[in-house]
């Protein structure tokens, strides 16, 4: 049976819509709309806004809600906007009061969001989630304490001088004791890629070949002279694609592409330092953008030549795009690739919730950092944890001294001989399960990359990639607090119908006393006994 709809009897005019009817409150927007603190978030967003001068802004709910509708559906810029104009549910979410076919903002504008809200703004977006996370959770599954009883606050929040029930301690009392450990902090770390094309030497000295071609042509316009620099263009392409084109490339033939593509750059660069003091114009002839191209190509040029000079593939700071100089080689030895191109992060993960700890360009080892995670999870739960589930990477001999020195337990092969008495098949089995639980930190990467696009970092600009990096995680945590929230509604009212119950039995079981007291006089007690 086939069933098909013919295209001359469905119309615009008798399509049926159910807008005139009230939103579904069990819609997954709606859910999360309910469960974001808005305001919270709406004032850390603020801080870096001019209040007094200045156009007016768009409403910072459209533009924190069309940054997580752009991360959770995984959108462009454009392909948000659109999105956000045609679906009701979005734009309540984003705080429209009613429905507006119209773009809310222009998409270019998602340019200066991230660059204005940067990583260090999602990282208290982060705090603000998993405060709220942990409201939804049962008190005694709770990490973080209790801020309500007196003389307690949170990390950075000052002590009330005008509330009546705080006295300022004195000197000789003695300190407050530490609270003690409690959860398991898990720590790992990975390579965010970053969209660029595969870097090699040969392809890398074209491109800046090309583009110092287009820098010549531009500066022969506004010098306006009557010949032009040769540049043997042409040529430099054919003997490019001779080598390019071919599947199986010999390492001599790829040498010498390299050194001829370097005497075509180093001509290049000269004509164009050539040209530009020719220029009698004042102001500089490139634009910002083809400065930095330039400075780059120049550092390039440096860099390879060095390389190719001595017969090495490697050296300090290595630019492997042009566009994007930021990006460093970060070898890691994966199955999938070797090298990886893109920021390295540091990830703490806890309660399902997880953030960044460190952002760099650099490679470094991961296991410096583990100190200043146990401290990041003191600030924000009010203690030390109580377990560390990390990579053997980080269990150094300082780091398990450390840990050691504040009562905080590692799961990890121990360093030096191994124990005589060997350990029983419980306490085994015991020992994995715990150290199995590091497996939700190598889980929440994986639903990074292939869920939200932690892989593949589209941004152009080392601080909004930054960016870009902070709301894939302040993301994740949204989603993870729904999850929450639904759990925490239905234990709520599982909770609600088991005490209706128990106050439905109680009051039958009145009932029941009542009626029988009534009954008594007239059936007199023999028929009581009786029945």
């Amino acid at each position: 049976m086939i069933q098909y709809t013919p295209a001359n009897q469905l119309t615009l005019e008798g399509f049926e819509h159910p807008f005139d009817l009230a939103l579904d409150p069990d819609n997954r927007w709606v859910k999360l709309a309910g469960l974001i603190d808005w305001d919270e978030l709406a004032d850390i967003y603020s801080r870096n806004l001019n209040t007094e001068k200045g156009r007016l802004s768009v409403d910072v709910r459209m533009v924190i809600g069309a940054m997580i509708v752009k991360h959770k559906l995984r959108l462009t810029d454009r392909e948000t906007v659109a999105t956000i104009s045609e679906n009701l549910y979005l734009q309540y979410f984003c705080g429209l009061k009613s429905f507006q076919p119209e773009p809310a903002f222009d998409p270019s504008l998602f340019v200066e969001i991230r660059k204005r809200m940067g990583a260090d703004v999602f990282d208290r977006f982060n705090d603000v989630v998993i405060a709220r996370s942990q409201q939804l959770t049962p008190s005694g599954k709770r990490l973080m304490q209790d801020r309500s009883e007196p003389g307690d606050h949170g990390p950075g929040e000052p002590e009330d001088p005008d509330s009546g029930s705080r006295q300022e301690p004195s000197a000789a009392d003695p300190p407050p004791p530490e609270p003690a450990n409690k959860g398991t902090l898990k720590i790992d770390a990975t390579v965010a890629d970053q969209q660029i094309v595969y870097p090699t030497d040969l392809g890398l000295i074209n491109t800046g070949r090309q583009e110092s071609e287009r820098m010549i042509d531009l500066l022969y316009t506004t010098c306006g002279l009557s010949n032009k620099p040769r540049t043997y263009r042409r040529l430099a392409r054919a003997a490019y694609l001779a080598v390019a084109r071919k599947k199986r490339k010999s390492k001599k033939q790829v040498r010498k592409a390299i050194g001829t593509q370097l005497r075509y750059l180093k001509r290049n660069l000269g004509h164009i330092e050539t040209l530009l003091d020719r220029h009698e114009s004042r102001r500089f002839p490139l634009s910002h953008r083809d400065q930095r191209i330039y400075w780059v190509i120049q550092q390039l040029y440096i860099q390879q030549k060095h390389m190719y000079d001595h017969h090495t593939h490697s050296h300090t700071d290595r630019i492997v795009s042009i566009y994007q100089p930021y990006v460093r080689p970060i070898v890691r030895g994966k199955d999938k690739a070797n090298v990886e191109f893109g920021a390295k992060i540091n990830i703490s993960e806890y309660g399902g919730m997880s953030k960044i700890d460190t952002i760099s360009w650099d490679a470094y080892n991961e296991s410096v950092d583990l100190k200043k995670q146990v401290r990041r999870y003191k600030k924000t739960f009010g203690c030390y944890p109580e377990l560390v589930l990390a990579d053997r990477i980080y269990l150094t001999r300082s780091n398990r001294a450390w840990l050691k020195s504040m009562d905080i337990g590692v799961v990890g092969k121990p360093l030096g001989r191994p124990p005589k008495q060997a350990l029983s098949a419980y306490e085994k089995r015991k020992l994995r399960a715990k150290r199995n639980q590091r497996n939700l930190v190598e889980g929440k990467i994986g639903q990074a990359k292939n869920g939200y696009g932690l892989g593949c970092i589209k941004a152009r600009r080392k601080d909004t990639s930054e960016s870009w990096l902070g709301a894939i995680f302040f993301v994740m945590n949204l989603t993870r607090l729904l999850k929450i929230g639904e759990e925490y509604f239905f234990l709520f009212f599982r909770r609600s119908f088991v005490v209706y119950n128990r106050v439905a039995g109680q009051l039958c079981t009145v009932c029941s006393y009542l009626y029988a007291q009534s009954v008594l006089p007239w059936t007199g007690q023999a028929t009581l006994k009786a029945g």
